[in-house]
């Protein structure tokens, strides 16, 4: 049985009005913002179930629109989100989905970075500014934001990723849950590994070493919340 703390019941410090469809979407906002790993130059936001209904009124707009931006659910400057994103030449549209059997609080984003790649992202706000992560770039995964998170692409190849594993035990880091999904036209592939304990920053460059690796990116739970 899960045991739930008091901020999980009342929810976060915030910019109003509600923890579900203003913290919880801002800290997906943030999420993408950090995965994706470079600045958002165009953003289509496919808003599902409530989120479609009221994203206007409750804030999930600004909220998800700062968080794409690096700005947290605590900031006063997610009210002039809209301000920002103008102001940075981001374009972003805001379009009803029916994205199936999820949670009602559920978006799924498309940005496009300034280098022009594209990267998607589906995730739900839970309640109390909780978020569950469900799809990165069509990997189906499962991520609360509470544990770091390992991101990597790299050639599809044997032995890269037992470089990167043996790498992770040299850190005494274990692997939680983990996802590989792989592009047979560019005989690349990326993952995602959900991890227990802090990463250290060395571990990026120790895993950017590995035969094989292109990227590796790293999340602590404190750069999502």
């Amino acid at each position: 049985m899960k045991h739930y703390g008091v901020f999980d019941i009342i929810g976060p410090i915030m910019v109003g009005p509600s923890s579900s469809h203003t913290a919880g979407a801002a800290r997906l906002g943030l999420f993408a913002r950090h995965l994706c790993g470079e600045k958002v130059k165009k953003a289509v936001f496919h808003m599902h179930g409530s989120f479609a209904e009221t994203y206007a009124g409750h804030g999930t707009d600004k909220a998800l629109l700062a968080g794409i931006q690096g700005i947290r659910y605590d900031d006063e400057r997610l009210k002039q989100a809209y301000e920002l994103a103008e102001e940075n030449g981001l374009a972003v549209s805001f379009l009803p989905a029916d994205l199936g059997d999820v949670h009602p609080n559920t978006v799924h984003m498309e940005l496009t970075t300034e280098s022009g790649r594209e990267f998607t992202m589906t995730g739900s706000s839970v309640g109390g500014g909780s978020v569950c992560i469900t799809e990165i770039d069509g990997v189906a995964v499962q991520f609360s934001g509470e544990r770091p998170i390992l991101a990597t692409r790299h050639t599809d190849e044997p032995g890269v990723i037992a470089g990167i594993t043996a790498i992770l035990y040299a850190y005494r880091i274990n692997i939680g849950n983990m996802q590989v999904n792989r592009s047979a036209d560019s005989h690349t592939a990326c993952m995602y590994m959900e991890l227990d304990g802090e990463l250290p920053e060395s571990l990026k460059g120790a895993l950017e070493r590995v035969y094989g690796v292109q990227r590796a990116l790293l999340l602590n739970p404190a750069d999502m919340n």
